[in-house]
């Protein structure tokens, strides 16, 4: 007779901004292949090295993109000296120094953007250099200054810093670096960017053999990862916050157009790099409405997840004030009339991975989890029909963490793939073994798995802005495309551009909340990606683009990357 298990799902959503320029300018920012290199790695070891290890892993599509970027462009590199667009690793390359001046300060401040604990405090040479950066920094008398040396032996510390530690454990050129300790040249320099490129090559093909394995199940979201429900109706937003005040324009034109396109976009993309058409979608920030999952259903997925505030409030709103049934959280859901099953995150477990356990001793915070998923299992009596969705950020959380999160992810994996009580699975193998009574939700109450609404994406002044900005634009690109004005390749890249302009990473960052930093970044960024799109449409850009329409004033320690649903 078998023995009963609790479903548990751990999904792991890997996705970057596209960070490249407009027309194949440099990257503005670094982060693709700094969690290449850490984080996408050691996430895969975990699974390759422990037998009974199963999780979901979902890729943004332009994160597949710009891996594919970076490997070609070091390749180039390694192969014929070209130039490298990403202005950190071309620093880091060479051919030498000295920078401008504006390079200079500019790279000595990228390299200082790092976890003080657990990056830069771990290794003393960095420290100490970091350190020193930060006299100069603040010492502008003492720029003029900044010696070659300071700057390639930061540059070479940073990289070294945002290794994985399965390739700090089994490349030997890391170690003969860190035992180094500074004064490295060029042939250093050259060493480390192979390895960089070798890591970044073997990435897409690992988690394509682990998929073929049976150990992970791949999934993905909209290609350019906008907020499918708002381009369907920006009205959706007040779902969840009635009173949220919404931009000028009722509505974003075309956009069930729109969102098919980045669904039929993602889903070309993730074939093209794993060979298969997945079952599974993350929608961009687990952003659904009513109208998103239909539009799911159509386009053939099986499954989509959000998170679990999504559901509290469409269960409130469907029962009128009946008690929710039992073991609500951990059940999937049909819409009346669907087919396509929902599974909604556990908010408090993904919360803890994300934001608590960093500071805990790894055995003791997977202790823990599993004290919590024992209870769970106990209180559902390991119903069939019961699926507990751990899901998160895959890349950002473990730089908090000790050793990359080694500690942590080791034990998680061991202990919940051999639990007597706990079968550690996928969303697709959980459908398969058994769902035979999913429940039915008459209603969505469309928002994300950030506070169960569209808050960090909409009602601010500077996202409001933001979104009549790119609405304009939209209006310009029906337009051209109505008129034949542009030949079929035009169209196609002018097309293409669009789809970057709706990302969703540009609205997360508008409000005077985030950091000044980080806003200043992505509203740059924004501004040019739309400024390309007139161009591209062979139509004069508005002077507002030409003028900065959103500042950050928020403390850069309480602002970022993550948040707490």
């Amino acid at each position: 007779m078998s023995v009963k298990k609790l479903k548990v799902v751990l999904c792991w959503h890997m996705h970057q901004p596209d960070y490249r320029g407009p027309e194949g300018a440099d990257y503005k920012l670094p982060w693709v292949y700094l969690h290449g290199t850490k984080d996408y790695v050691d996430m895969a070891y975990h699974l390759e090295s422990i037998p009974k290890a199963r999780a979901v892993v979902n890729f943004a599509p332009v994160l597949l993109e710009q891996l594919d970027d970076y490997v070609t462009q070091i390749g180039n590199w390694i192969e014929h000296g070209t130039r490298i667009r990403d202005p950190l690793l071309a620093a880091l390359a060479g051919p030498g120094l000295p920078l401008e001046g504006t390079s200079r300060k500019q790279v000595l401040q990228a390299v200082l953007k790092a976890n003080e604990r657990n990056l830069i405090g771990r290794f003393s040479p960095y420290q100490r250099l970091a350190e020193l950066a930060r006299q100069l920094l603040a010492e502008p008398l003492l720029q003029p200054y900044f010696s070659d040396r300071l700057l390639v032996d930061l540059l070479v510390w940073y990289h070294l810093a945002w290794m994985g530690e399965e390739v700090r454990e089994k490349e030997p050129r890391i170690g003969k670096l860190e035992e180094k300790g500074g004064g490295f040249d060029a042939s250093d320099r050259h060493a480390l960017l192979e390895i960089i490129y070798t890591t970044l090559k073997g990435i897409i093909p690992r988690y394509r053999a682990l998929a073929q394995a049976g150990k992970v199940e791949l999934s993905v979201s909209p290609y350019a990862h906008p907020i499918i429900p708002l381009l369907l109706d920006l009205g959706s937003a007040r779902e969840a916050m009635p009173k949220v005040a919404l931009p000028k324009e009722s509505g974003y034109p075309g956009g069930e157009e729109r969102s098919r396109w980045h669904l039929r976009k993602g889903l070309e993309v993730f074939e093209q790099h794993f060979g298969f058409r997945p079952s599974g979608c993350w929608p961009s920030e687990g952003a659904i409405s009513d109208a998103t999952l239909r539009l799911l259903e159509a386009e053939g997925f099986t499954w989509a997840a959000s998170g679990q505030a999504v559901l509290s409030n469409s269960l409130h709103a469907s029962l009128a004030g009946a008690a929710f049934p039992p073991h609500w959280s951990h059940r999937p859901y049909r819409l009346e009339g669907g087919k396509l099953n929902s599974f909604f995150r556990d908010d408090g477990l993904s919360d803890l991975i994300g934001f608590t356990y960093s500071d805990w001793h790894g055995d003791d915070a997977v202790g823990n989890l599993v004290q919590h998923l024992e209870t769970i299992a106990c209180a559902t009596d390991c119903d069939d029909n019961c699926v507990v969705s751990i899901i998160l950020d895959g890349e950002n959380a473990w730089e908090h963490y000790p050793k990359n999160g080694w500690y942590f992810l080791q034990a998680l994996y061991q202990r919940l793939s051999t639990h007597p009580q706990l079968d550690l699975t996928t969303f697709e193998a959980a459908m398969q073994k058994s769902l035979d009574q999913v429940a039915t939700l008459p209603q969505l109450v469309g928002g994300s798995w950030v506070y169960g609404t569209f808050s960090t994406w909409i009602g601010d002044r500077d996202k409001n802005r933001a979104w009549e900005m790119l609405i304009e634009a939209k209006h310009h690109y029906d337009r051209v495309v109505r008129q034949h004005r542009l030949d079929p390749k035009r169209l196609t890249e002018a097309e293409l551009q669009l789809a970057h302009c709706e990302g969703s990473d540009w609205f997360w960052w508008f409000g005077d909340y985030n950091p000044a930093a980080a806003v200043a970044d992505f509203e740059q960024l924004f501004r040019a990606q739309l400024t390309c799109l007139y161009q591209l449409l062979e139509v004069k850009p508005p002077a507002y683009l030409g003028k900065v329409f959103a500042e950050g004033k928020g403390d850069p320690a309480k602002g970022g990357v993550m948040r707490k649903s």
